[in-house]
């Protein structure tokens, strides 16, 4: 994640649950807000988390030898160096991945309750 620029820093949430996610996009997101965080079952991988209502739509990102890519059937296979560039492909419009419009930036939320409860979690 240190290789990674400031856009993909501030949406980064480590190691949250899907649950507490879920919580997180429905109180502070809408349609389209979007954040990162570590899998929990892939080590090395992250999440990339939608919020399109009624759900919060959850895709997986691995790194291979080819770099970042997004793992889902539905998706054309595609590499990229950083996730950053991968994130603003996919912003871009992807009709098979739910719209990314508005990154639910964390340090927004830095006076937030929640956001404690959530690191809470966390640890």
């Amino acid at each position: 994640m240190d290789q990674e620029g400031m856009p993909v820093r501030c949406i980064y949430y480590g190691r949250i649950g899907s649950e507490a996610t879920e919580r997180l996009l429905e109180r502070f997101g809408h349609d389209g807000s979007f954040l990162l965080r570590d899998s929990e079952t892939v080590q090395g991988a992250y999440c990339l988390c939608v919020r399109k209502a009624p759900f919060v739509h959850t895709y997986r990102l691995v790194r291979s030898a080819n770099g970042w890519c997004l793992q889902d059937p539905r998706v054309r296979p595609q590499s990229f160096g950083t996730l950053e560039t991968l994130i603003e492909n996919y912003r871009r419009g992807d009709v098979a991945v739910a719209p990314l419009t508005e990154p639910l930036d964390k340090t927004q939320l830095q006076h937030s309750s929640f956001e404690q409860e959530c690191f809470y979690m966390e640890m």
